[in-house]
């Protein structure tokens, strides 16, 4: 995930916003403080301290973005797909039972949420940019910060120490995406490799299952629309599948943030389409593999011989 600090003439305007009623002076040293970090930061790692008060800032210059509203609004939108159940008849129900269930639809209703693939956000703008914006996503969807999950292997222990210290729960296994979704799930997938979506999407593949799941990242339409037909169906058969089925929603992005957010769409799996895909669909679901893949995105879980 690499990427310039998208800036400049604007940035300049949204870090004074952030520091409104300080003197001109220290406005101007702030300002300036905080682009030589940044600046500073595509070559080298800064310490968890700065990081975390970068990423603070970055937060409060999205949430200022007219773009942003517009993902609020999509991401709330597909929140309420994943998270809607099919209407029961509960007339004949006893009151004591039915007040049971309603309470243990509402736990089942809560989103939760996985970040895979951030990247090493301590030494790439991008990444903390994609950051602020899980962060931001969390809110908007009500989602506990605790409740969000998150695993890179490049993360060093002093980003790991920042994930934690904003709250969120750090993974310690590489999973390879290969992440059941047992309950309404948001997965911030941003700018990964093929193979990890592919991976997610088998370990998901069943009825009951893909509905349950939301996904911000790359589009499958644009994966599939760069890559050889015959390749892409072997390779990443799931994608391929999941194509004919998925709703995609693109996300607005301007064009100083087109190496953080380019290619993104909210990517949701309606009851109605999965259900159009034939039964020897479910039957037959096979783990990837990848043999033929020279150039594979993804870095796979260490075994030991």
């Amino acid at each position: 995930m690499s990427g310039r600090l998208p800036g400049d003439e604007k940035a300049q305007r949204g870090s004074r916003r952030h520091i409104r009623g300080v003197q001109p002076q220290r406005a101007a040293r702030s300002s300036w403080m905080w682009r030589k970090l940044s600046n500073e930061s595509e070559t080298q790692r800064l310490s968890p301290c700065v990081t975390l008060l970068l990423c603070s800032l970055y937060r409060s210059e999205l949430r200022c973005e007219d773009f942003w509203q517009e993902w609020k609004g999509l991401l709330l939108a597909a929140g309420s797909t994943s998270r809607s159940k099919p209407p029961e008849d509960k007339d004949s129900e006893d009151p004591t039972e039915q007040l049971e269930e309603d309470r243990e639809d509402r736990q089942c209703q809560q989103l939760e949420s996985v970040c895979y693939g951030l990247g090493s956000f301590s030494s790439c703008a991008a990444a903390r940019y994609q950051l602020a914006a899980l962060l931001l996503l969390l809110d908007a969807a009500q989602i506990p910060l605790e409740d969000c999950y998150v695993y890179d292997p490049v993360f060093s222990t002093g980003e790991r120490d920042v994930l934690r210290k904003l709250g969120l729960t750090v993974l310690t296994k590489n999973e390879e995406g290969k992440r059941l979704a047992t309950k309404p799930t948001l997965f911030f997938l941003m700018h990964c490799g093929k193979a990890l979506y592919n991976n997610l999407l088998w370990k998901n593949w069943r009825k009951q299952s893909l509905p349950s799941m939301t996904i911000i990242g790359n589009s499958f339409n644009s994966m599939r629309d760069r890559a050889i037909d015959r390749e892409f169906e072997r390779d990443y058969s799931y994608i391929s599948q999941a194509v004919g089925v998925c709703e995609e929603r693109q996300l607005p992005c301007p064009p100083r943030f087109t190496d953080v957010f380019s290619d993104t769409a909210v990517i949701t799996f309606p009851a109605s389409g999965v259900n159009r895909l034939p039964q020897a669909t479910w039957a037959e679901s096979p783990e990837p593999q990848y043999q033929h893949c020279s150039d594979l995105e993804i870095i796979r879980r260490q075994t030991q011989s």
